[in-house]
């Protein structure tokens, strides 16, 4: 009796299995092999994904019977880090179903390491941040018994900081010891910055500009400088500057 119930069980079960595997062959044929046999030689318009999430194009790709793929990263202060900006097919193009699309993604804005100043002049500071695409920003002074005179305290950012690729850095710089005495340099004949940076790295600073008219210097040329050149002065000693220029004479003073 139980070996009939068993023959019968397993009389009944073969039809369903079969039932089954006809279920899941009809699914293959109906959503794979005839879409692609319908498909087969026709052509389709390639999305436009650039400035979407790399995720998000290779959805859009295989809605449109195309297969995305990642060609390359690349730093692009553009895009997010993420997304998509370039694609091969261009997007409108013609091209069959299946194809594949490759898509250049993003790899973020590029970025540099801030580079140790301290203790360097500015000329060599800029010249460290110039080799890593990074630019010197705000210069302020102050005095110090443990800095010489011209050479960078701090800096506004620390060493080894990841930053983007043309940030500006500023720096503190020493003026020497407070109450020191030094001779004026002579930056008549010179340009504005030219005397801006000489008057600095000697420890002073620029005091009241007046304008000249003049013929013989071009415009932005020291004309004069009081204290003159030579005179011994205390560190931090403001310099009087005239400068020259085109057109009416100023005799106004102004507080640099």
């Amino acid at each position: 009796m139980a070996r009939r119930k068993k023959t019968l069980l397993a009389r009944l079960k073969l039809p369903a299995i079969l039932l089954g595997v006809a279920l899941i062959l009809f699914f293959l044929l109906d959503n794979v092999v005839m879409p692609q046999y319908v498909q087969q030689g026709k052509s389709t318009k390639v999305p436009h994904v650039v400035g979407k999430k790399f995720d998000d194009a290779l959805q859009i790709l295989a809605e449109n019977g195309l297969v995305g793929k990642k060609a390359e990263v690349r730093t692009d202060k553009r895009y997010p880090e993420g997304t998509v900006v370039q694609q091969n097919p261009a997007a409108d193009s013609e091209v069959k179903f299946g194809r594949g699309v490759y898509l250049t993604v993003s790899g973020g804005e590029p970025t540099a390491v801030v580079p140790g100043l301290r203790g360097r002049t500015l000329r060599d500071a800029t010249f460290a941040l110039e080799r890593f695409g990074l630019v010197l920003g705000n210069i302020r002074y102050e005095f110090s018994e443990e800095y010489p005179q011209g050479t960078i305290i701090d800096q506004d950012l620390p060493e080894s900081t990841r930053v983007s690729i043309g940030r500006s850095i500023g720096v503190l710089v020493s003026q020497g010891r407070s109450g020191e005495q030094i001779p004026v340099p002579d930056v008549t004949r010179k340009t504005f910055t030219e005397a801006e940076r000489m008057l600095i790295q000697s420890g002073l600073r620029i005091g009241n500009i007046t304008y000249q008219v003049s013929a013989d210097l071009l415009p932005n040329t020291i004309v004069d400088q009081y204290p003159k050149p030579g005179d011994i002065v205390s560190t931090g000693q403001a310099v009087d500057l005239v400068v020259a220029q085109k057109g009416e004479q100023s005799s106004i003073p102004r507080l640099y």
